[in-house]
């Protein structure tokens, strides 16, 4: 066997040949510095809308990304064919760091995440007030998961012809949340969709709740020019509609520079993912108050600083007791 020596001439070196004659495989990676932005406007079944210079234009996420996967919201990098035309595929190489998250897991034992938007400012979670009834358990898994990800929540409560929006409005008072009351005869002249408007301009707004309470025939009335397929079916027996949307899609606001993403209702809103501590967070008027409580506190036992805080007067207790709510949503079902 042949021993080389520190000063081995190269040239003495036998290199096995390339039998494919391609070239070999290296880590170093092109970084793209001439890609162009774009936005993921929607994901279906592997090819990505992209909004690029105010065109769309299709495209595939490249493989290098690995399993990082591009949402809706997301601001991207793209290169390749970026005309729009038709037949033609661009490649997303780069996801820009996000500002905010919505995520949920199918419920609260599944260990994987689904994320359903990215960057979006704002959370409008719509409910009926009747047909179907509110579900006010599913309402707090949406605020929680809001709050975590950075979301300013806003509630979005229709068909008050129905029944009166009294009990809900009393329930969230103590949070402080924008919201807004429309009836099927608002939504149906315009006046509802100029009510929800008014929250939105400028923003960056995703709608959630569950089946039939009426999301995607508001998000209609929004943006008219870009209609989704409704329907006002709702089971008798159950209490719950029928899905209409089937994959989350940005939509502009004609005006004020908004944007729209509606999604497909949800029959549960899992909190797998999310870490109890971040949820304070949202109330800011509470943090201080936890400067006394022990290591890992819950802030729903008995050691917990926020108790004596209170009673001292720095805060409302109804805010403590709706931190409390919505910190042991976790341990609810929905339908509780």
């Amino acid at each position: 066997m042949r021993r080389y020596g520190k000063h081995t001439d190269e040239d003495d070196i036998r290199s096995r040949p390339n039998r494919k004659g391609n070239r070999p495989r290296t880590n170093i990676r092109p970084k793209h510095e001439d890609a162009a932005e774009g936005m993921v406007l929607t994901v279906d079944r592997g090819r990505l809308t992209c909004l690029v210079d105010d065109r769309p234009v299709l495209a595939m996420k490249a493989r290098e990304l690995g399993r990082k996967a591009a949402v809706v919201g997301d601001r991207v990098a793209l290169v390749g064919d970026l005309s729009g035309k038709k037949d033609t595929l661009a490649r997303i190489v780069r996801i820009e760091e996000r500002s905010s998250l919505l995520r949920r897991t199918a419920d609260d034992d599944d260990p994987y995440e689904r994320v359903v938007v990215a960057n979006a400012d704002q959370l409008a979670i719509v409910t009926a007030l009747a047909d179907p009834e509110p579900r006010p358990r599913l309402i707090d898994r949406c605020l929680v998961a809001a709050y975590d990800g950075g979301l300013e929540p806003l509630l979005v409560m229709t068909k008050s012809d129905l029944a009166p929006p009294d009990k809900l409005l009393e329930l969230y008072g103590a949070l402080d949340i924008p919201y807004v009351v429309t009836s099927r005869e608002e939504l149906e002249n315009g006046d509802a969709a100029d009510q929800v408007r008014e929250h939105l301009n400028g923003k960056i707004t995703a709608f959630v709740g569950h089946s039939g309470v009426g999301k995607t025939t508001l998000v209609n009335a929004l943006v008219p020019q870009d209609r989704r397929r409704t329907t006002g079916h709702v089971n008798a027996v159950t209490g719950r509609g029928r899905h209409t949307t089937t994959s989350a899609l940005a939509l502009p606001l004609s005006s004020a520079g908004g944007w729209v993403i509606d999604t497909p209702g949800v029959r549960s809103f899992g909190l797998a993912h999310i870490d109890p501590s971040r949820v304070i967070h949202a109330f800011p008027d509470l943090v201080p108050g936890t400067e006394g409580c022990p290591r890992a506190c819950s802030h729903d036992e008995p050691d917990c600083a926020l108790d004596a805080w209170v009673e001292e007067g720095h805060a409302d207790p109804a805010r403590l007791f709706s931190l409390r709510r919505l910190l042991a949503t976790r341990e609810r079902r929905e339908g509780d």
